[in-house]
């Protein structure tokens, strides 16, 4: 086992015991006008699960989730746990051709859409030979059958039913699906077995009912019990994602209240509004690009919003700048910002946390435990070295990608006879045992023979007034090898001047890290979940040079 515990873990068994020591009316899951209670969701979840049985889904079968945020999703997630299925996860702005990958790659037995993606369903239903059953959830709110004649109705599975607990003997080898898509090639599932993804959480002790890791799923029930002020999260972005689905999993299963808005995307003034109405106490985001909208209408609309009850926003996965973080805590004055370290191959990388009485940081983690940092011929980075490396975790990991052994070699190599995630983020480590990240390995710029690392240019750019998102790649250029290239989002009624902008730059990094081109962009490059689609901003900054 990858825990401290030797208790064998397992998710559904654990909804089974949260689900039955939390108080019956207590929320646990609030979307739009729509409130289900604790004692609702438990009975769903176990109907749904004992009706996917019913239609023939067995151990380890995958369902693959082609849904937007809202309460099916984690209703349906649960009920996979419950019933020994594994949760594939599928970008819901996804084409037919990439949807029909995902369901293809995964083995999907199950496919559960929203009603508003219909006419994709329908238009790759008779290519998906292996799926067994098509399952429609109605987002639209108009009552009647699905709109596909070979769906079945979402409501009908979670109704029926006595909504009584399983008689099923889990495993902790029981799966969950986690596709990504990374910087380069088709998305790649990552394989967690249940009892590791625990331990990725921290075996109980990042609840704020625990504070420790727990012995077995009896602690964590009367934990959950005996605590008198449960979390409410507002998971801004989606639940298709790591970041959505790992927050929301942390939140439930610590028996606390979960908060879904129902758009495909941000909406600033939605957010902050479902905050003030669920007062909620932490808000789910990725970066700035959840963040610097945010701040931009709190700015814009001093005081419109009551938000005494806010403590807490969480974000992951992308670079969140100290700008924004220290723009949010004026405005909301007992706000902390958790910046938190990870990937979906790996939990717990670092975390970095801001506050009124710790100040702001960007970019620089305390290095979590079981992490360690190795060079590119793996040699282990010595703390205050200024050497780069690759920052590694060993424990509660991840068992490699799905059908793809050698990329699950390079991921999750046996250094030292010790087998680490390594998903490829470069950094420093000082004196002090913190890490300065500076960004994926994979987007790395290698210019004039120096390596340049996009997020650490991107971050410097993003500290100047005018500027509201930028993306940093690398050109091909005869003098330079590579030539160092920012695509620039202006701030709404600027215009930038590059030479501020370089100038601005070089007061920052070292002056071979600075823009050879600079290309402004009406928009953001980047997907729903606020990760960096280089890809299409190269494409952008080749046509736009």
């Amino acid at each position: 086992m990858n825990t401290n515990s030797k208790f064998a873990w397992n998710l559904g068994d654990i909804f089974d015991a949260v689900g039955e020591a939390v108080e019956p009316t207590r929320p646990a899951l609030i979307h739009r006008e729509r409130t289900l209670s604790w004692s609702e969701f438990n009975a769903s979840t176990n109907n749904l699960a004992k009706n996917l049985i019913a239609r023939g889904a067995s151990p380890n079968d995958k369902v693959a989730f082609y849904l937007a945020n809202g309460t099916q999703y984690t209703q349906l997630v649960v009920a996979c746990m419950k019933a020994r299925l594994v949760h594939v996860n599928v970008n819901y702005r996804y084409l037919e051709d990439e949807l029909h990958y995902i369901i293809d790659n995964s083995d999907a037995k199950f496919v559960v859409y929203s009603s508003q993606f219909s006419a994709r369903i329908a238009n790759i239903h008779s290519r998906c030979n292996n799926v067994s059953h098509f399952i429609e959830v109605d987002d639209s709110g108009a009552a009647g059958p699905p709109k596909n004649d070979f769906a079945e109705d979402m409501k009908g599975l979670l109704n029926e039913g006595d909504g009584h607990r399983l008689d099923i003997r889990r495993s902790p080898d029981d799966l969950v699906f986690i596709y990504t898509g990374g910087t380069t090639g088709m998305p790649k599932g990552v394989m967690w077995r249940q009892h590791d993804l625990w331990g990725g959480f921290g075996g109980g002790k990042s609840h704020p009912c625990a504070y420790r890791v727990l012995d077995n799923v009896n602690e964590l029930a009367a934990a959950v019990k005996s605590y008198e002020k449960p979390l409410t999260q507002l998971i801004a972005c989606p639940l298709m994602h790591g970041t959505g689905l790992f927050t929301a999993l942390t939140t439930l299963t610590g028996g606390g209240t979960l908060v879904t808005m129902g758009v495909n995307g941000l909406d600033p003034e939605l957010t902050w509004q479902t905050a003030q109405d669920s007062k909620v106490k932490s808000i789910v985001i990725v970066g700035d690009a959840f963040a610097r909208p945010m701040l931009n209408t709190l700015e814009t609309t001093p005081g419109r919003w009551d938000l005494s009850a806010l403590r807490l926003i969480i974000s992951s996965g992308v670079m969140w700048s100290s700008e924004t973080k220290e723009g949010l805590m004026n405005l909301i004055p007992q706000l902390i910002c958790a910046d938190l370290f990870g990937s979906s191959e790996a939990l717990g990388f670092g975390n970095s946390i801001s506050s009124e009485e710790t100040g702001v940081q960007t970019a620089r983690f305390r290095i979590g435990d079981h992490c360690k940092v190795f060079t590119e011929s793996q040699r282990e980075v010595l703390p205050g070295s200024d050497q780069k490396g690759f920052v590694a975790r060993t424990g509660a990991i991840p068992l490699g990608y799905y059908k793809d052994e050698a990329k699950s070699q390079k991921t999750f190599p046996v250094i030292n006879g010790v087998r680490y995630s390594v998903p490829g983020d470069w950094c420093t480590v000082d004196e002090n045992g913190f890490i300065r990240l500076l960004g994926r390995g994979s987007a790395c710029i290698n210019t004039a023979g120096e390596k340049v690392y996009p997020e650490e240019v991107e971050e410097a750019l993003k500290r100047h007034a005018d500027i509201d998102d930028a993306l940093v790649i690398g050109l091909e250029d005869e003098k330079w090898g590579m030539a160092v290239t920012a695509i620039l989002k202006p701030r709404a009624g600027k215009v930038i001047e590059t030479s501020g902008i370089h100038s601005h730059i070089k007061t920052l990094l070292a002056a071979y890290k600075a823009p050879k081109n600079y290309v402004m962009s009406g928009k953001s490059f980047r997907a729903v979940n606020g990760k960096a689609d280089y890809k299409s901003a190269k494409t952008f900054a080749i046509e736009s040079l």
